[in-house]
């Protein structure tokens, strides 16, 4: 005898197919983010571009990892209609994912650090999202999978899956892009590309698609302070922690995440909070824009390749992203009195910048460019 056990749904599947076209609509209408550049003087024959990527509809690098997430997890049968989406987040992913179970119709809980931007908060509750926060950021991981089990609901895990949801061959992921705005200009191939990693998904997807393609171009990742991905790499300790939560929110984490593949990259920089917080708000300077301090990090990393680059003689482009808006940290890292607070002084890093814009010299209190970078092999 032969045993069968349907279990198809047709309600579930006409659910299934509805959500999916919304998410995909989502993208569809979506234009492309902008590709801006840093202004550098003209005889260093060097062009220093950063991927615009606060221009998405939620305001973040985090929305592409938001809908690959959602896409990923409806395609394998995750997400069901009235059941919560649960997310552990420092919070633009959960900003991002509040927007896309609203689109499908869903309820959203965000485990949260208690220290996450009140802005943060506010955004993902005018998304219809919920936040539930908590004293210490290394639980957050637990507690979303206890609520997503209490609940029947789905945890989303975006530090396991970001690095596996997102097409790293192409299908339009932020590496493609970046590489078809790049078709024009004078160096259509950059030497660099600089991604600050929280998951660690954008800088694999990155790493892979430049392999994929037979790319030159080198991958660094810069790591904020209180956070283990840079002494889990040039360590190769998989068990690398930290103790205390980053003060730059978005990256940075206390444990080697799983979407984090060192293996990938090619190059890491620790960089102090002071420095991201004067790159962020000499990004302002040089072009209008704030943005979050994971934006200062990864200017500031690209900034030393930048003078690098200059000491040597070499010409070429540097690519870096501007994550998120500066809006949402008006209260920290525009902020003298929390900078006091923190106790970050920011002026020798301000004095850097300054100086190697004007001269060609990085006076970086910590290294110089002629400083071999420390090699992990």
């Amino acid at each position: 005898m032969t045993i069968d056990v349907d279990r198809s749904d047709p309600g579930y599947r006409a659910w299934l197919k509805e959500a999916v076209r919304k998410v995909q609509a989502d993208a569809n209408r979506s234009a492309d983010t902008h590709l801006l550049r840093f202004p550098l003087p003209e005889e260093w024959g060097i062009d220093l571009y950063l991927k615009d990527e606060s221009t998405h509809p939620t305001g973040s690098l985090k929305h592409r990892l938001a809908r690959s997430l959602f896409l990923y997890g409806l395609c394998n049968g995750w997400i069901r209609p009235g059941r919560p989406v649960i997310e552990a987040s420092s919070g633009s992913t959960a900003v991002s994912e509040a927007y896309f179970a609203a689109l499908i119709g869903v309820p959203f809980i965000a485990v949260m650090p208690r220290t996450t931007s009140r802005e943060k908060t506010r955004l993902i509750e005018f998304h219809g999202g919920r936040c539930h926060l908590v004293d210490d950021p290394r639980t957050v991981y637990a507690v979303s999978a206890q609520l997503a089990a209490d609940s029947g609901g789905h945890y989303m895990d975006q530090f396991t899956y970001a690095e596996r949801a997102t097409d790293w061959r192409g299908n339009n992921n932020i590496a493609e892009s970046i590489y078809q705005q790049l078709r024009l200009e004078r160096y259509p191939e950059p030497a660099w590309i600089v991604a600050t990693a929280g998951t660690g998904g954008t800088s694999a997807t990155i790493a892979r698609y430049v392999h994929y393609m037979l790319y030159d171009t080198r991958v660094c990742v810069p790591d904020p302070e209180n956070s283990c991905f840079f002494e889990g790499w040039t360590t190769g300790n998989a068990d690398a922690s930290s103790e205390c939560a980053s003060r730059i929110e978005g990256i940075g984490r206390p444990r080697m995440e799983p979407s984090f593949v060192p293996g990938a990259i090619d190059r890491m920089m620790k960089v102090p909070d002071a420095a991201s917080v004067a790159a962020v708000r000499a990004l302002e300077r040089a072009i209008g824009r704030r943005a979050g301090g994971s934006t200062g990090t990864g200017l500031w990393s690209a900034l030393k390749i930048v003078a690098e680059m200059v000491a040597e003689g070499r010409t070429g482009s540097v690519v870096t992203l501007i994550c998120d808006p500066g809006d949402r940290y008006l209260d920290k890292y525009y902020s003298d009195a929390w900078l006091e607070e923190q106790g970050l002084d920011i002026a020798p890093y301000t004095t850097a910048i300054r100086t190697l814009l004007a001269t060609g010299v990085w006076p970086d209190p910590t290294s110089s460019p002629d400083q071999a970078p420390v090699r992990a092999d």
